[in-house]
């Protein structure tokens, strides 16, 4: 079968599968609703598929029509990257790679492995942001991210996830707590006070991992404060507001009047890992997971 599919059809398509009202749409996309109306007939006619089912003033997507929108959406992320990639090239650049992260990868891992790529690939482009587990499978899964720094256990199938890091817990106090790494025994020894803890929207199976190390001390603890941002979390333990369990990696950050202990005699650990879809066809990608 032979379709003759522009960009401008899968826009349209897409314009309306979003907004599922033709008129806004249309205005969205800058054309007139009977315009717009047409030519996505004149796509339907193309496929031989019905897209939309038109209810009076209501639109609603067709089941092969929720499967076109997720279908030309990764599609086009990949057109858009490739043009993009196109004109860094053109531009003397070797193309640009798209990285998400969570804050914890950034005091010694990803700035290591930064170094180390750019060494071996000068001239690329690093889009670098800061956000949390969930968002990252959603922009990977949807194309928006090249790669993921993420503390999670399980990804959906069409992800990959490689640990690449595994390392303790720390306890993080005020500097003026009586309890320091002399005379420090347990977890228990915090039972009364507030903790200030990682939200489990940040992570599931992380908040399950630090839940359990409270499990083996035999209480629940205090929850005063979740969050998704650790500079939140020293900054609430600085000012007394409670303490809190990070990972090792945070211990390195600096500016705040607050202590760490290690706890290294535990089971627990925390993993970091990347993660990346397997659709992705980023030439810069696959140099990167060989550096890894």
């Amino acid at each position: 079968m032979s379709y003759q599919i522009e960009l401008r059809h899968m826009r349209n398509f897409l314009a309306v599968a979003e907004e599922l009202h033709f008129r806004k749409a249309a205005e969205k996309l800058f054309i007139s609703q009977p315009g717009l109306s047409r030519q996505i007939k004149l796509l339907e006619e193309e496929l031989g598929i019905i897209l939309f089912e038109r209810h009076n003033r209501k639109v609603v997507l067709t089941t092969v029509g929720e499967y076109l929108k997720t279908e030309f959406t990764q599609q086009l992320k990949v057109i858009e990257s490739t043009l993009t990639n196109a004109k860094l090239i053109h531009d003397g650049k070797k193309g640009e790679l798209k990285i998400g992260y969570v804050g914890s990868a950034m005091q010694d891992v990803i700035p290591n492995l930064l170094l180390k790529f750019e060494d071996k690939n000068p001239n690329i482009l690093f889009d670098l942001k800061e956000i949390d587990n969930q968002k990252q499978i959603e922009d990977l899964v949807s194309l928006s991210l090249d790669i993921g720094f993420v503390r999670l256990e399980r990804v959906p199938l069409t992800l990959e996830i490689k640990t690449i890091l595994e390392e303790n817990f720390c306890l993080v106090l005020p500097k003026n707590h009586p309890i320091d790494k002399e005379n420090f025994e347990n977890i228990a020894q915090f039972k009364e006070e507030s903790f200030i803890l990682f939200d489990a929207k940040y992570s599931a199976s992380y908040y399950e991992k630090v839940m359990q190390i409270f499990d083996d001390c035999n209480f629940t603890p205090i929850i005063s404060h979740n969050t998704i941002h650790s500079s939140s979390i020293f900054k609430l333990v600085e000012n007394n507001f409670g303490i809190s369990i990070v990972p090792k990696s945070l211990a390195k950050k600096s500016g705040y009047r607050i202590k760490f202990i290690e706890l290294d005699t535990i089971v627990q650990k925390t993993k970091l890992s990347i993660i990346w879809n397997k659709k992705n066809g980023n030439p810069l990608l696959k140099d990167f997971l060989k550096l890894l």
